[in-house]
């Protein structure tokens, strides 16, 4: 079941409503604003009028969806990144990422306020904890920590947890923001890369073979490269970063020459691969961008058998 399914059979439970019930008030609520609001948005506010509030309810990691306010989690750290320092438009401050799973998913948990980065600085949270997570926020498939929420440690058990990162198998046209995706589509467009250095020892991003952590350092050229895919529902402009760019076909020199890229570059069109990641929103042009985590080759004895399945 999707995310949506899963939050119209929540609120059937807390309701004594069956699900029919539920989805109609959806699309009546989403007929009144218009259609400016997603299906699971206006979930949540039926739910609402219903009386259902999910502030204290804990959620299993796989019932999170996009938008939504105030989550809560159980679950365990099983990966915490460096803490990175940042200056956007004249704001400074620090950022860590933790990788929470349960029984269900997993969730990429970033965290914002200092309170909560200390926790990670001074080792009072680490990888392997269960924590429990309150009043976060829910932006582009990831949960979000603002000084309003909560994480700490807890002493409730937390069962075999999904460390492997999920994804939801379906078409372009079926996607939206938020979501993680697999899909097998076929490249059409190819954009010509763009260069940045990271440092070979936190993989932070390094500037005139300067890291802001480790000094003065011999620093790994990285490429980021994006193109549009098509499966034949939609189309979605992606970006691929890193060794996935290998994993299209091509090698180093290809990828870090201009020159030889553009020799190159045709051969990738019309390539067929399977791509996972996650869909958020590319905030420089307000639209849906596909950010590529894996690329897998097509294996034959699949497509086989999807053709078998359709007879």
């Amino acid at each position: 079941m999707n995310n949506y399914g899963q939050l119209i059979a929540k609120i059937s439970e807390y309701a004594k409503l069956n699900s029919d019930e539920i989805e109609r008030r959806v699309e009546a609520k989403r007929a009144k604003l218009s259609g400016l609001v997603s299906k699971e948005g206006a979930a949540q506010i039926v739910a609402a009028e219903l009386g259902i509030n999910f502030d204290k309810e804990k959620m299993k990691i796989s019932e999170l969806v996009q938008g939504m306010k105030r989550a809560n989690i159980l679950g365990k750290i099983i990966d915490v990144s460096p803490v990175r320092e940042f200056n956007k438009n004249n704001r400074q401050g620090k950022v860590v990422n933790l990788l929470v799973a349960d029984e269900s998913s997993n969730v990429k948990v970033v965290l914002w306020d200092t309170n909560h980065i200390n926790l990670i600085e001074t080792g009072k949270l680490k990888t392997g904890d269960i924590v429990e997570i309150s009043n976060g926020n829910v932006r582009n498939g990831e949960l979000h920590l603002s000084s309003f929420s909560d994480i700490k440690q807890s002493k409730q058990e937390v069962g075999n947890v999904v460390t492997k990162k999920m994804f939801n198998q379906k078409k372009l046209i079926e996607t939206k923001v938020g979501e993680s995706l697999k899909t097998r589509a076929y490249i059409v467009q190819v954009f010509d890369p763009h260069y940045f250095e990271i440092c070979p020892e936190c993989r932070r991003k390094a500037n005139e073979g300067e890291c802001s952590v480790h000094g003065k350092i011999n620093p790994i050229k990285r490429a980021i490269m994006n193109i549009i895919l098509d499966d034949g529902t939609e189309t979605i402009r992606s970006v691929i970063v890193g060794e996935n760019i290998n994993l299209l076909g091509l090698d180093d020199e290809q990828i870090f020459s201009l020159e030889k890229f553009a020799e190159n570059k045709n051969s990738l069109l019309g390539e067929e691969k399977i791509f996972s990641g996650n869909v958020r929103t590319n905030t420089m042009f307000n639209n849906a961008e596909f950010s590529i985590e894996k690329v897998e080759g097509v294996s034959a004895d699949e497509l086989i058998k999807e053709l078998q399945a359709k007879q």
